[in-house]
Order: C-alpha cells, then sequence, then structure tokens
C-alpha cells in the first residue's frame, strides 16, 4: 500500500512578492530549496497563516539568498506581500518506507533568511 506523508515543510516564511502578471507558481529562494529538499517544478501546498487560504502550486527558482518568496499568477490573489506562509510538500512512498521516513523541516529566520 502506497501512502502520502510530508516530504519537507518551509514553516513560516514571509511573502515578499505577488506577481499577478505571471503564469502561475511560487518563487522560493533557492537557498531556502536546497534546506528544505525541494527542487524546481515540484507541487507544494501553501497555507497562509494570515487569511486562511490552502492552495497547490509548483515551485520555480528564486535569486540564491534573496530570501524571496512570490506567487505567481492566480495565486497572487489569494496571499498579501507580508502574509506568513507555510509551504509543504508531500510524496507517496510504501506504508513500512513512511513509518522510518524523516521529513525535513525548515523553520527561517526573520527575512526568510537560514
Amino acid at each position: 500500500m502506497m501512502i502520502e506523508v510530508m516530504k519537507s515543510k518551509l514553516h513560516c516564511v514571509t511573502v515578499t512578492e505577488a506577481n499577478l502578471n505571471y503564469m502561475g507558481s511560487i518563487t522560493i529562494d533557492e537557498d531556502l530549496m536546497d534546506a528544505a529538499n525541494l527542487i524546481a517544478g515540484e507541487k507544494v501546498q501553501v497555507l497562509d497563516n494570515n487569511n486562511g487560504e490552502r492552495f497547490e502550486t509548483y515551485i520555480i527558482k528564486g535569486e540564491r539568498g534573496s530570501g524571496c518568496i512570490c506567487l505567481n499568477g492566480a495565486a497572487a490573489r489569494r496571499v498579501q506581500v507580508g502574509d506568513v506562509v507555510i509551504i509543504i510538500s508531500y510524496a507517496l512512498m510504501d506504508f513500512e518506507e513512511a513509518k522510518q521516513f524523516q521529513p525535513t523541516v525548515v523553520f527561517p529566520k526573520e527575512g526568510n533568511t537560514l
């Protein structure tokens, strides 16, 4: 049996930009991506602590060291710059493997730094 489990989480990062005129996705600082074991194109769930929104999109790489968390396209309407969000990715794995799996959880500092 396969189950879906949390693979990675960026806990409480701050939205730095919302770009309505871009075709979908979330831009994430590449340093944050590396720390959380995330890759470009990966599907993520975004949870906005300020307004309760929950939605899915995919990742594009942001400039390394920039602290960038930018919601693009339609998702830009679901957040405000300054909102605190949680970004989660999930993985399918065998039930027994999932019992032993340890997700990567990153708690960035102010300014979305490590």
